[in-house]
């Protein structure tokens, strides 16, 4: 994980203290509004591990996004999700995806989603702050992502896979969705090689909140398409302005 500044909330969850490396401090108390408000200057919370019940605030000096006209979609990509190999569902089972996305396996055996992250979510997610895109093959789920919806931004969270290119799917058909929508940003927090394959890349904070300011000043359609209209892999990739036939 690149250097980041952590923040502590003071227990009103109103104050804040900058520091490097520190562990956070006692519980305090966190609510969607106060969590939807640190989205808005550019702050996120985590947990050291699902097991650690505390949680703190992390703004990264440098800033992971996605371009939505700098996706990287291989040949080989495009040809999955035009197959319409993995059904693509929106909003259809959060408690399925944020497990998935909590789960440890090997050679990551510590994840940072713990009981607060989970709780905060679901109930972002059902007052519809909150978005899941789900890749399902024969009835399971094989992979997915989740994130938070502010205003013209989409402020990706996590992602996981049970089957090759699960998630790179979902990806493709999240970024589609924010591209018709008119939304102006979409984030990934930090860039690993991963994410950097796929077209990430990093910005200065000076540059985020620039970016960000701008994007939830205006108004993102994330339901361009109907939660209940089957979107085919092909309109997926015809909406994205950088995918080249």
């Amino acid at each position: 994980m690149p250097v980041a500044r952590l923040l502590a909330l003071d227990a009103d969850g109103r104050g804040a203290q900058s520091c490097r490396m520190s562990r956070p401090r006692d519980q305090f108390e966190i609510t969607t509004d106060i969590l939807l408000r640190a989205y808005s200057i550019g702050l996120f919370p985590m947990a050291e591990s699902a097991t650690d019940g505390n949680l703190f605030w992390v703004d990264p000096e440098a800033r992971g996004i996605f371009p939505l006209d700098g996706l990287i979609i291989s040949k080989s990509l495009a040809k999955t999700v035009r197959s319409d190999r993995f059904e693509i569902k929106v909003d259809c089972d959060f408690d399925a995806v944020i497990d998935a996305c909590a789960a440890s396996y090997e050679g990551r055996e510590n994840t940072w989603i713990n009981g607060r992250i989970r709780k905060l979510y679901r109930q972002l997610f059902d007052i519809g702050r909150v978005h899941t895109v789900e890749s399902w093959d024969g009835g399971a789920l094989a992979g997915g992502l989740y994130g938070v919806h502010l205003g013209a931004a989409f402020f990706g969270e996590s992602m996981f896979h049970h089957k090759t290119d699960a998630s790179k799917v979902a990806l493709v058909h999240l970024a589609a969705r924010l591209a018709k929508g008119g939304f102006r940003l979409l984030d990934t927090q930090f860039v690993t090689p991963h994410l950097a394959s796929l077209g990430a890349i990093e910005v200065s904070k000076k540059v985020y909140r620039r970016r960000l300011a701008d994007a939830i000043s205006h108004h993102g359609d994330f339901w361009c398409w109907p939660k209940d209209k089957p979107v085919l892999g092909r309109e997926a990739l015809a909406a994205l302005p950088s995918f080249t036939r």
